[in-house]
């Protein structure tokens, strides 16, 4: 399938959707399929950025004057874990599934 383009035309001052060459098509489905390849890289990064944010909003609870619960250190800890107990995409997709709302429904990103 060979896929459009949209060039300006100098001449009439217009935009115009025109075919890619055969070989601006070969470079373009070479990157398409980078992409696609690296989706797992991308999802894993997006967990570790999640996973980074929700540490930091209990950090406060490990400071020395301040008694930090056990089911908070299970949680934290289970976060930590999280790239080493998910490596497939799979499991990416399941850690990063949304509800309708867009609110993330593994039970994982939930606060004890």
């Amino acid at each position: 399938m060979v896929d459009k383009k949209l060039i300006f035309n100098g001449v009439t001052g217009k935009q115009e959707e025109v075919d890619y060459t055969a070989e601006e098509q070969t470079i373009r489905d070479a990157k398409v399929k980078a992409w696609n390849d690296a989706s797992g890289d991308r999802k894993l990064i997006q967990i570790k950025k999640m996973r980074l944010e929700k540490l930091i909003e209990t950090d406060y609870l490990a400071n020395s004057d301040v008694i930090m619960p056990d089911n908070v250190k299970t949680w934290r800890q289970t976060l930590r874990d999280l790239p080493a107990n998910h490596t497939d995409e799979a499991a990416y997709d399941a850690l990063l599934a949304r509800d309708s709302d867009g609110n993330l429904t593994n039970s994982v990103w939930s606060k004890p």
